[in-house]
């Protein structure tokens, strides 16, 4: 994948628009045509939805739920070069009213919003590839619990990287390829049941 793709808002409030990426390889925004797919799997109504975006980058995946009438963001990212390009981007899109940013390290930042009782619609997660930090952090999510019972966690990794079927009441409901790149979709396991339950039903 190019590192210094170029991106864009694809749908939405800031439709069209470009944000910035860094150059070199420190940060590896999800590609546009990564980020289209994502968001054609993804609920097409992203009104009222609150949405934690963990290794944030460059923001790239909440300012697109943003532009589609997402409720709230949090952002959360180690890197100050990285908030840098953040904030910037929210700046730039007039989107900063429905953002919070903390620069801190992911598993610092899921302890808190476990303490505050934070709670999310759509977690999605993009760490630095093959450095095995996507177990972890799908362990911990399923640790501390920040989901109402319909969300959605989508993992981002390297195909290098083997994702479990399972992570607590996280269950793996699916998974999509593109490249060297899979987005790996969890769900509360009791409602990926009842969601297949639902899909068998309306076959009969």
């Amino acid at each position: 994948r190019k590192r210094n793709e170029r991106m864009r808002v694809i749908s939405g409030k800031a439709k069209g628009r470009r944000l910035i990426a860094p150059k070199g390889s420190a940060v590896r925004p999800t590609a546009d045509r990564i980020k289209e797919s994502l968001f054609n799997i993804l609920p097409r109504d992203f009104s009222g939805l609150k949405i934690l975006e963990l290794f944030a980058g460059t923001g790239n995946v909440s300012i697109e739920a943003l532009s589609r009438g997402a409720e709230s963001v949090l952002l959360v990212d180690a890197s100050e070069r990285s908030a840098r390009i953040i904030r910037e981007n929210l700046q730039r899109l007039e989107l900063k009213n429905r953002a919070q940013l903390w620069v801190m390290p992911v598993r610092r930042a899921l302890n808190a919003v476990a303490r505050q009782g934070q709670k999310f619609d759509l977690i999605f997660l993009d760490p630095p590839y093959d450095q095995n930090l996507v177990g972890r952090s799908l362990e911990q999510i399923a640790s501390v619990d920040p989901l109402y019972p319909s969300a959605v966690v989508v993992a981002e990794h390297s195909v290098r990287e083997a994702v479990k079927s399972s992570y607590g009441f996280l269950s793996l409901n699916d998974q999509r390829r593109y490249g060297d790149t899979l987005l790996s979709f969890f769900r509360h396991a009791a409602a990926a049941n009842a969601a297949l339950k639902e899909r068998v039903h309306d076959r009969q």
